[in-house]
């Protein structure tokens, strides 16, 4: 039996690519939405769990599976121990004899290192955006004139905390870290 294995990140990510690659060469494809950099895939552990001897795990590329150089080896060698093949369908790779294992090797450090170049360039964008006075991450919920208004009524004894969180439909902790920044910002 052939199980494909389907990853997306993020629930914006379409996994639609992917399936269309697998659905040609697979018996049976399983999808999940999670960081590959997650320990916990539930799916994924599924999936090598319904893998029997000969049995081919099928992925469309080698970064929709492992975190790293390390996993991608260890998962490769775990796999090889149960007699279950692997193949990864952009690459011409059979990880049976010796050459495609090195290959399989370069191209697991390759794709680590590419992944580690993308967060170094997010991370670089991010310095230089936040140095541009560019807010980095989710909006502010409250606007710096509702924190004033906030505080005021506050200070007025017009309502509670727990009160302006209802109006705002937020959370009282997050009015209390909105106040402290205005605070800090004095």
């Amino acid at each position: 039996m052939k199980i494909g294995y389907v990853r997306v990140s993020s629930n914006e990510q379409i996994t639609d690519r992917q399936f269309k690659l697998l659905v040609d060469s697979c018996d049976r494809i399983m999808a999940e939405t999670i960081s590959a950099k997650d320990i916990q895939r539930p799916v994924y552990q599924e999936t090598i769990d319904l893998l029997n001897e000969g049995d081919t795990l099928v992925i469309s590329s080698i970064d929709r599976a492992f975190r790293n150089t390390m996993d991608a080896l260890s998962e490769a060698d775990k796999l090889r121990a149960r007699g279950v093949h692997f193949q990864i369908l952009n690459l011409a790779i059979d990880t049976s004899n010796a050459d495609g294992r090195l290959a399989y090797t370069v191209i697991a450090a390759v794709a680590q290192h590419e992944r580690e170049r993308i967060s170094e360039r997010v991370q670089q964008g991010q310095a230089i955006a936040k140095a541009k006075g560019v807010h980095i991450g989710r909006p502010p919920v409250m606007t710096p004139c509702d924190i004033r208004i906030a505080k005021r009524k506050l200070d007025n004894g017009e309502c509670t905390i727990s009160e302006i969180a209802d109006q705002f439909g937020i959370h009282p902790w997050t009015v209390t870290r909105s106040l402290r920044r205005l605070e800090d910002h004095k």
